[in-house]
């Protein structure tokens, strides 16, 4: 199974894939679409969709997964976040993809065991489970990481409960 992990923003978008069978997972690559800070909110979105367009073209995943949204305070950033979450999303139907989508609670859960795991520990585990020398970067990529590495895990139980 591979999937395409977002972590949604309209200044800097991450990006993560992931490959996995049985218990074995495998990095594909990762990386961030950044837009240039001048622009107006539709041309950051236009080019968030291109770019996102483009990598599932060229990686062709089962599944994309992206983060669930969650308002603590700033409600005018976490608009313009859905707003870049939801070209992604509508950059993955188009594609004949399925989207998961995963709160950071759930993300945490799966990758370190723990919900309220830091940053660091959710970048070090998943150093760990890609088997990378290094914690990827930039953060939004890592996080990106996190919720491809959380789809798959998810993918492939969901997939031996329906007996394929």
């Amino acid at each position: 199974m591979r999937v395409i992990g977002f972590d949604p923003g309209t200044a800097t978008t991450g990006y993560g894939v992931v490959e996995g069978r049985a218990s074995r997972l495998r990095h594909l690559a990762h990386g961030v679409i950044t837009t240039p800070a001048n622009s107006e909110l539709g041309g950051r979105l236009k080019k968030i969709f291109e770019e996102a367009s483009g990598l599932l073209e060229t990686f062709r995943p089962d599944a994309v997964s992206v983060e669930r949204l969650f308002f603590k305070q700033n409600v005018t950033t976490g608009i313009q976040v859905a707003q870049a979450r939801g070209v992604i999303v509508l950059a993955a139907v188009l594609a004949g993809v399925r989207v998961g989508e995963f709160s950071p609670t759930e993300a945490k859960t799966a990758i370190t065991g723990y919900g309220r795991a830091d940053k660091r520990q959710m970048q070090e585990m998943v150093r760990m489970l890609l088997g990378l020398e290094q914690i990827p970067k930039p953060d939004d990529a890592a996080d990106a990481l996190a919720l491809a590495i959380c789809q798959v895990q998810t993918g492939l139980v969901q997939r031996r409960l329906e007996g394929k």
